[in-house]
């Protein structure tokens, strides 16, 4: 088992921080139409940030899914109670609590800063007694029963295949499936620009024709899959081709229940909106999402930089792609946010110095634009972060 015996870097440890994000006077000070703006795009960000659990790992949805059906049949004082009656120590019940936290945390059981796996801190037959012997295991028994067989080894393997986020043999990735290579993420790469395709909101998966030549499908995220629709720019894009002797496949509809519910919350957005630019920008959003369309992105990102001084804050898409390893795959993020009115304004007079204190810096003028853009600084009280990791601060669009 991984438990104890387990190298440190694959376990969190038990004294790790957890810390509560203090949004609430910030919150008290928007109006009764921001507060409903802020809570519809929280909602978005927070469906849409379970697609992260789909980029992640193969076992990675099912370790959520177990998770929240015992956490929402006990709570924790109840759940350790079980684990102490089923001869868990109070250091075992800890180590899961926290493994827990961290799957949250990362939504995936990966680190969001590593790519490093990490397991349980405790015996694997023990956290079993707990499952099996759980409230939600009596209430729902095959699929917890199930949901166990699903993930439980993995959860706990240290296979070194395992133990990173890679592709082919050098790790796990789910923006690709398992028999995809790093020749074969090019080629895609080269596919997708000859047909000026991103590749940021896609998933590869490869196949094997009757003739036994390859078969890639290109999987866009969107709503709608392959049901008949208004002609969309998309449309035209949803066929077969075939590039360099390979036969490809554009298909869509990848996250396609989840996307359903982001989409929902953004047109519910959109009705508290404070001005015409934040509406044409989730405008853009939800065709993004409805269509797969990452060029309706774009123009919402737009709408979205022309929007100066916004109360509240947020940006919402598959954005960052640290996690693929090929580079070009983006791992859906949301947040949103309101203004630090204060902190903004101390930023404000930084940012107004700017020109002045760039010309103190040690270099020479050479290394620098030509004419400064000024930024629009601003700081802010997250209230919401979906995603596999909250930074320090974020710089967007990219």
């Amino acid at each position: 088992f991984a438990g104890p015996m387990a190298d440190a870097q694959y376990i969190l440890p038990n004294d790790i921080g957890v810390f509560s994000l203090d949004c609430r006077e910030a919150f008290r000070l928007l109006s009764p139409t921001e507060r409903l703006y802020a809570h519809h795009l929280s909602r978005a960000a927070w469906y849409g940030g379970l697609a992260v659990l789909l980029q992640t790992s193969p076992e990675a949805p099912y370790i959520y899914a177990l998770l929240s059906r015992l956490f929402r049949a006990q709570d924790p004082d109840q759940l350790r109670q079980l684990a102490l009656a089923e001869g868990l120590t109070e250091e075992e019940y800890q180590a899961f609590l926290v493994y827990a936290a961290g799957i949250y945390s990362n939504m995936g059981n990966y680190k969001s800063f590593g790519d490093t796996k990490f397991v349980p801190n405790l015996p694997k037959e023990k956290l079993e007694r707990v499952i099996l012997g759980s409230k939600a295991a009596r209430q729902h028994p095959e699929e917890v029963r199930s949901l166990w067989q699903t993930c439980g080894e993995l959860m706990f393997s240290l296979e070194p295949r395992l133990r990173h986020l890679g592709l082919g043999k050098e790790g796990i990735t789910t923006y690709f499936s398992g028999d995809c290579t790093m020749e074969d993420a090019k080629l895609a790469q080269d596919f997708l620009d000859s047909q000026n395709l991103s590749a940021y909101n896609t998933r590869l998966f490869k196949g094997v024709l009757e003739d036994g030549k390859p078969r890639y499908e290109v999987r866009l995220a969107s709503v709608l899959g392959a049901e008949p629709a208004l002609h969309s720019e998309m449309t035209s894009k949803l066929k077969s081709y075939e590039f360099r002797g390979n036969h490809f496949q554009v298909t869509r509809g990848d996250y396609a229940p989840i996307l359903q519910k982001v989409v929902e919350h953004l047109e519910k957005a959109k009705a508290y909106a404070a001005n015409s630019r934040q509406e044409q920008m989730l405008a853009q959003y939800i065709e993004s999402f409805t269509q797969g369309s990452i060029e309706a992105h774009k123009r919402g990102s737009r709408f979205w930089i022309q929007d100066k001084g916004p109360i509240v804050e947020s940006y919402i898409g598959f954005i960052e792609s640290y996690r693929d390893p090929f580079g070009s795959r983006g791992e859906f993020e949301g947040f949103v946010a309101m203004v630090n009115k204060a902190m903004s304004a101390k930023f404000e007079c930084l940012v107004a110095s700017a020109e002045q204190l760039l010309k103190e810096l040690p270099w020479p003028p050479a290394f620098e634009k030509d004419k400064f853009l000024t930024p629009d600084f601003t700081s802010l009280d997250v209230l919401t972060f979906s995603g596999s990791g909250i930074p320090a601060g974020i710089n967007i669009p990219n």
